[in-house]
């Protein structure tokens, strides 16, 4: 047998070789495209929730008392909207306050409600809201009247995309009690359209009534 024919025993770089081959294309080929996809989705759900204002309107600092002292937290009022009649509120304790905003405004995200707007600006018209102590007004505005609110109701009425409204707090000033009692008056809130589908007539017929009657009413005050 000569020395050419004798087989060579594999040296300890072929392996080394072998085994760099094989986690490089586990690293660079599945893993890449593993965390392509979990950048992808990030990117996805940053974009779902980019239509939506979010706005901090109270944080308080509550405590439980435990037998071996106190437990603090925060508790969080946050109201979102997409500024296109669509709004909710959610409220989240937690030990730190970022944790509690962020429960808050999912919590949002899952109770919005739609609020029909008049020309995409104002209401159609006036309302009242009550929920415990807390009475608020609510008034369709011209163009140009802005939003004259203040406090928890002002924060509320931005988000949900009102340009131009009248709001005033009969009541409680608690944030809480504020916040549902201008939910309140967003549910009996009503659209022309509602309005024509339940009486069997035309949106037209409807419009021209309200017109009518505005003269009239002008017509009595001239």
């Amino acid at each position: 047998m000569s020395m050419t024919d004798v087989p060579t025993a594999p040296t300890e770089e072929q392996p080394q070789q072998r085994r760099g081959r094989g986690r490089g294309n586990r690293e660079g080929g599945g893993g890449g495209d593993r965390d392509r996809g979990r950048r992808d989705n990030r990117g996805g759900n940053d974009g779902a929730d980019s239509e939506f204002t979010d706005k901090l309107i109270a944080i308080n600092r509550v405590a439980k008392v435990v037998k071996g002292g106190k437990n603090f937290a925060f508790a969080a009022l946050v109201v979102v909207g997409d500024k296109k009649g669509r709004v909710g509120f959610g409220h989240g304790k937690a030990r730190e306050v970022p944790e509690a905003i962020r429960k808050a405004t999912e919590e949002a995200k899952k109770s919005l409600v739609r609020v029909p707007l008049r020309e995409g600006r104002t209401l159609h018209h006036d309302g009242d809201g009550r929920w415990g102590a807390g009475k608020i007004m609510l008034r369709s505005a011209p163009p140009g009247t802005g939003i004259i609110a203040g406090g928890p109701m002002r924060a509320v009425l931005e988000v949900l995309g009102v340009q131009d409204v009248v709001a005033k707090s009969k009541g409680s000033s608690n944030p809480y009690n504020m916040v549902r009692a201008t939910f309140d008056a967003f549910r009996k809130q009503t659209s022309p359209r509602h309005i024509a589908g339940r009486r069997g007539l035309k949106v037209a017929d409807i419009l021209s009534r309200r017109k009518d009657s505005a003269g009239q009413v002008e017509g009595a005050e001239g």
